[in-house]
């Protein structure tokens, strides 16, 4: 986000466009560079991810972010851009296995997979917002700050450099970061030593005040009345020991040692790790390509639009309704501050609008509304450059951005969590994200680059919406796609396993834990003075508990 202020003027410092014309073109191939290579890697991550773990990958994507800025911060012509934003793309898998992530750490609370996907884009706005302020105001420093920085120095000879500097800086900071402090969350990987988190723990230990002895080894996870220690400080009276010896084991007990292994069963069997083909069902790869649809229209916008903020105002004739040309001549440091009020309003809409929309209508059908009306953006975002008069511009330039913001906030975490919910097993979930990444990687690719020499082909013979309209082609196809798209959850309750069959599993498996804390416990239990098990059941309690187990076994 940082590169989009400016990359139309570095590209333009390289003389190396015949004409302003064709400086599209050449933005098109830096922004592809990263989509193609991360294209090309993708999937090698989220396979990893499933591999390695979660937490190893996503250090490594930051470290290979730091290393692209750090480059293209010194590049003087064009060939050392495209092999660091390469680079950048090649090392980066990041944004499959954090979908990962989020679905991993939400597991088993689906009434928070609205807010929890939102956090996502919420955290990429934020750094939207701070990386297109620094690309903005800290490109060119020597022109835009002649006092602070003089001619001469590496600031003239790098006017790039600075802001890349600096979000490198904020890269390796996330980088310490994440390797002191950021669990992992792959449900086979989680519970190996880490030793990052070891020395995050040691050092925020250092940090903070000691307590007493108690309390100093306790942590949020400590239960504050551990049920061993208090079944262990219990004494038997005479009563209850005579009803514990007096317990035999009975039928109920055998039947639900029973319904235990059979759940047992269950968990095996639903634990263990799908092939690679059966992961990707009929709707799971929908549900990819349109994703891909997304990122590669929306990657057009992200394209065009700030070339179209810096071009020239034009004065040639216009003929409608494809005959025109032109754009705003903004200056860097105003497209930056556009970028950041863009970020602040991604922001309300991530943490408001987007859990509304999905409480209210349901993900999938928000999904399926953007799909459908998503082609119209395109259509009327090049007519821009024909209003007159700054208010008019301003508006219809807010109108247009505050469109695209809601739509793509709703598209790609609604995209997001179809697609987690339409996989078989989250244990394969990296790696279809990770060939979700990749698809959106080559859309991102195509996108740019192929909008890019359009927008230079129409502008050459006097249109400015070639390259807009062929992402309005692209978005209609994903209107299209969407008549086939089924809501995940539907499918659930059409194939008899809706909302009342997860509860009967949850049921199933509350009562399973029940029973081995039946057959398992020796505590005591005092039927004069109520007492329980050690879960604080009563006797009655059991053998409710027994009699519903057994009726189980009898349905299965």
């Amino acid at each position: 986000m940082s590169i989009f202020p400016y990359i139309y003027y570095m590209i333009k410092s390289f003389d190396i466009a015949d004409n302003e014309d064709a400086i599209a073109g050449y933005c098109g191939l830096v922004t592809s560079a990263f989509a193609i290579a991360e294209f090309s890697c993708a999937v090698l991550w989220g396979r990893l991810s499933d591999v390695i773990g979660r937490k190893p990958v996503l250090l490594i994507g930051l470290a290979g972010t730091g290393i692209s800025m750090f480059i293209f911060g010194f590049a003087q012509n064009l060939q050392t851009l495209l092999i660091a934003r390469a680079l950048g793309g090649m090392l980066n898998g990041n944004i499959g296995v954090i979908q990962t992530t989020v679905a991993e750490v939400i597991r088993g609370k689906e009434e928070h997979q609205a807010r929890a996907y939102s956090v996502v884009p919420f955290v990429w706005t934020v750094g939207g917002i701070v990386g297109s302020a620094l690309g903005g105001f800290l490109a060119m420093p020597v022109q835009n700050f002649p006092g602070v920085f003089n001619k001469g120095t590496i600031w003239d000879k790098f006017p790039f450099l600075l802001p890349n500097l600096v979000c490198a800086g904020v890269v390796v900071l996330g980088l310490i970061v994440g390797f002191l402090f950021l669990e992992e969350t792959h449900e086979e990987k989680q519970y190996r030593k880490d030793p990052g988190r070891e020395l995050g723990k040691w050092l925020t230990s250092c940090f903070s005040s000691r307590k007493d002895g108690a309390q100093a080894t306790t942590d949020e996870r400590t239960p504050l009345l551990p049920e061993a220690s208090a079944t262990s400080s219990r004494k038997p009276s005479a009563t209850t020991s005579s009803a514990t010896s007096s317990r035999k084991p009975s039928a109920t007990t055998s039947s639900s040692t029973q319904v235990e292994s059979s759940t047992d069963a269950e968990a095996q069997t639903t634990t263990s790790t799908p092939s690679f083909a059966s992961a990707f069902t009929p709707q799971v790869s929908l549900q990819i390509v349109a994703y891909g649809i997304i990122a590669y229209h929306t990657s057009i916008f992200g394209q065009l639009f700030p070339i179209m903020l810096s071009m020239p105002i034009s004065h040639k004739p216009i003929h409608l309704p494809f005959q025109f040309t032109g754009g705003f001549a903004l200056h860097s440091n105003t497209i930056g501050l556009m970028y950041v009020l863009q970020g602040i309003y991604n922001m309300f809409v991530q943490l408001v609008v987007f859990p509304y929309s999905v409480n209210s209508i349901g993900t999938f059908r928000t999904f399926r509304f953007v799909l459908y009306t998503y082609a119209l953006l395109y259509i009327f975002t090049p007519y821009l450059v024909l209003l007159t008069g700054q208010a008019a511009q301003i508006l219809g330039v807010s109108v247009i951005v505050a469109l695209h913001i809601t739509y793509a906030s709703l598209a790609y975490p609604c995209s997001a969590l179809l697609l987690a919910n339409s996989a078989p097993s989250l244990m394969v979930l990296g790696t279809i994200n990770g060939v979700a990444a990749s698809a959106a990687a080559l859309c991102r690719a195509g996108g740019p680059t192929l909008s890019g020499f359009l927008q230079g082909w129409g502008l050459k013979r006097g249109s400015a919406g070639a390259g807009w309209w062929s992402g309005a082609v692209v978005a209609a196809l994903g209107a299209i796609l969407a008549i086939w798209l089924r809501d995940p959850n539907l499918k659930e309750e059409e194939g008899g396993v809706g909302k009342v069959g997860r509860d009967d599993a949850g049921r199933r498996e509350s009562f399973s834990s029940v029973e081995v804390g039946i057959t398992a416990t020796d505590a005591p239990v005092s039927s004069s003075e109520g007492a329980g098990l050690a879960g604080g059941r009563t006797l009655v309690e059991d053998e409710q508990i027994g009699l519903l187990a057994e009726r189980q076994r009898q349905e299965s």
